[in-house]
């Protein structure tokens, strides 16, 4: 018979061989559906097409504590050099989820066999969808949150040794927005210019501008970027196109921050498109907060991971964000990273976890949420 280690480590190559790409988890759902179901682990039932919950119930009464776990996976081509590499050409699991549903996995295996020990339940959330940054709304749109009094999440740490844990209290990652502008502007000749209106110079225009609002709107002591990440415009060498399209990203971890930005970023596009005698439309899609660490949440991961061996380093600060931090508006909530040896960075083709970090971790994130604070 198998041993748990084994049968964990040979999950994990499994998952990390077959990654599907947001909302498309199927095969990865109906995985974690098979093995928990083997375990004796109960499922809820739960109108996600993808991801699952499952819950935990101990024998005493007490809180609804739960883990997120993210479970899709980014299109990226791996060049890990692994046994067990990515069968899915262009696919791979190049932030860890694979990592991350093991330890929901573990998690749900070893509280289970504990319940009778267990005051309260744990939900064990396996989320869709995290890389769109919006896969958590599809949890929210269900009644699992309902009871759920505090909430944990992890992430794999590339740039921390197996064995430490990342914990901070407060802002850990940034409120992720997005942007489109596009300019309007009057077709022309090439070699005719003053018979139209260019929108390719307005549009450079406004890519500097925004570089403004970091430098001279934003308070310098506060973390916030801005990224014009595309531009489009035209489509052949001797034609002035009718229009020129930006996108890019703000990134910010205060709120007022988050909220002078969207008001700089619509006043710029529209002003100087208009100084150039132009219209500039600007939609703003607004993406998860900023993730916040709740004081007394982190302040028990830390005191029980120094208990159980770890080494504690304070938790880096990211202008990544992650839609944990939609959870966390609603309760309170702890997000920590593993470490899970020095090597590429997560969303690089050569991003690789150490299978060491997989134990104890699930042993750690076990402790917290059948024992955070109360």
């Amino acid at each position: 018979m198998k041993s748990r280690e084994s049968k964990l480590m040979e999950w994990f190559q499994w998952f990390h061989q077959h990654p599907e790409l947001s909302y498309e988890e199927y095969g990865t759902t109906a995985k974690i559906r098979e093995i928990l179901m083997e375990e004796g682990v109960e499922i809820l039932p739960c109108p996600l097409e993808t991801g699952l919950v499952a819950v935990i119930r101990g024998k005493a009464k007490g809180p609804v504590r739960a883990l997120r776990c993210d479970i899709d996976a980014l299109p990226i081509q791996e060049d890990s050099g692994l046994s067990y590499s990515s069968e899915y050409p262009g696919r791979m699991h190049a932030c860890g989820h694979d990592f991350h549903i093991m330890i929901g996995i573990g998690c749900a295996m070893l509280l289970n066999e504990r319940k009778m020990e267990l005051a309260g339940s744990v939900k064990i959330i396996f989320q869709p969808a995290e890389e769109t940054s919006l896969g958590a709304l599809k949890i929210l749109e269900t009644d699992v949150m309902d009871d759920v009094q505090q909430i944990w999440g992890i992430h794999a740490d590339p740039t921390n040794d197996t064995g430490t844990i990342g914990i901070k209290e407060g802002a850990v990652t940034a409120a992720v927005d997005r942007f489109v502008v596009t300019v309007k502007g009057v077709g022309c000749h090439g070699a005719h210019p003053d018979d139209g209106r260019d929108p390719i110079p307005a549009a450079a225009a406004i890519v500097q501008a925004f570089q403004t609002i970091v430098t001279r709107n934003v308070n310098a002591f506060h973390p916030a970027l801005i990224s014009v990440t595309r531009m489009e415009a035209g489509n052949t060498w001797n034609v002035i196109p009718e229009t020129a399209l930006l996108e890019g990203t703000v990134r910010t971890m205060d709120g007022r921050d988050r909220s002078l930005f969207e008001q700089r970023v619509k006043e710029i596009a529209r002003y100087t498109a208009s100084s150039y005698g132009m219209r500039a439309d600007v939609q703003w899609v607004a993406g998860p907060p900023a993730t916040l660490n709740d004081e007394e949440m982190a302040k028990v991961s830390r005191m029980k991971a120094l208990e159980m061996g770890f080494q504690v380093v304070p938790e880096e600060s990211s202008m990544g964000g992650d839609d944990f931090a939609f959870l966390e508006e609603k309760i309170p909530g702890c997000y920590l990273k593993i470490g899970t040896g020095k090597g590429q960075l997560i969303h690089q083709p050569g991003f690789v976890v150490d299978v060491e970090a997989i134990i104890p971790a699930i042993r750690y994130v076990a402790e917290l949420v059948a024992n955070g604070p109360s």
